[in-house]
């Protein structure tokens, strides 16, 4: 069964009996996001007719280091990796982002700009708003605005537990630990990414992960072919992993527990049925703003192009 097919069933089942129009009925509902899921209807339904279904390919920069920041991104079925970038051109993995939260705490913590750079790790699909937008509802001091902060503390703890298992764990236990991570972020059980990338990612020599991944394949706790890693004995996983991972994830519960979805009914005008939106390619809609800008270059005293820029933007 295909991915698509796996979520396709999993959303019927779950929703079986439910003919109310809702966002739940659809196959890719911002409520896949975890922090968008657990907003309460006032906040979600405002926030709503702003969002923007996008594709996330791997390797796209979602954020750049030091740029300012335009677009809060809600992962659904994506994962975001925040790096930091030496001066040797490296990149270690400070943080992951996908469906349990947004990529941007930067800007609600106050920042126009972030020291790290945000990297699509697995494609797939996400929601996006304005910055501009984001700020309004902060603004407002509500429900929010308390639960972006709260989204922020939890993923400082992953920040710094990160750099506690960096400096004190094996690089065995590091990547059980990535490898959990990247899971729980995903909806199958297999992560495309080559020993070298995640040995960058982890700030290791490549050879150290080679070695690790080689013990979790001996166990019978992956498989790996071509940059591809197959889990296959998740428990097992968990076995051999570091505290850290049981801290992190302790704490995103904590501070934003689960709660039971329930299906929201919306006017017409407000229904955005997923299956049926354009989704934007964010790579194709920064060549189209590109694209425009040259135009608005040659006619500097159009209005009209810049306007057209300016949306596309």
């Amino acid at each position: 069964m295909s991915e698509l097919q796996y979520q396709s069933q999993y959303v019927s089942e779950k929703f079986q009996g439910v003919k109310a129009t809702r966002f739940s009925q659809d196959l890719y509902s911002p409520k896949q996001n975890h922090f968008m899921a657990v907003l309460p209807v006032n906040d979600y339904v405002r926030m709503l007719p702003h969002m923007e279904l996008v594709s996330m390919s791997v390797g796209e920069v979602l954020q750049q280091a030091g740029m300012p920041i335009e677009w809060i991104y809600f992962p659904i079925t994506s994962v975001v990796c925040l790096g930091y970038i030496t001066e040797n051109g490296a990149s270690p993995a400070v943080g992951l982002v996908g469906h349990e939260g947004f990529v941007g705490t930067a800007f609600v913590m106050g920042s126009e700009s972030s020291s790290t750079r945000a990297v699509v790790q697995s494609a797939g699909l996400g929601y996006r708003i304005r910055a501009s937008l984001v700020k309004k509802e902060l603004q407002r001091n509500g429900e929010f605005m308390r639960m972006a902060l709260l989204y922020c503390q939890a993923f400082i703890t992953q920040i710094s537990q990160t750099a506690v298992c960096n400096r004190l764990h094996s690089v065995d236990q590091q990547l059980c630990r990535w490898l959990l991570m990247s899971m729980d972020r995903l909806a199958f059980n297999e992560i495309h990414l080559t020993h070298e990338l995640i040995a960058n990612m982890l700030g290791v020599r490549r050879e150290g992960v080679t070695q690790a991944a080689g013990k979790l394949q001996a166990k019978g706790y992956i498989q790996y072919s071509r940059g591809k890693i197959r889990i296959l004995d998740r428990a097992g996983i968990e076995s051999e992993v570091c505290e850290c991972y049981g801290v992190v994830n302790h704490e995103y519960a904590r501070l934003l527990p689960r709660k039971p979805q329930v299906p929201v009914a919306l006017p017409q005008t407000r229904k955005i049925a997923a299956t049926a939106a354009r989704v934007t390619s964010i790579t194709a809609r920064s060549q189209e703003a590109n694209l425009i800008a040259e135009g608005a270059a040659r006619n500097g005293n159009d209005d009209a192009q810049r306007a057209r820029y300016a949306r596309a933007r």
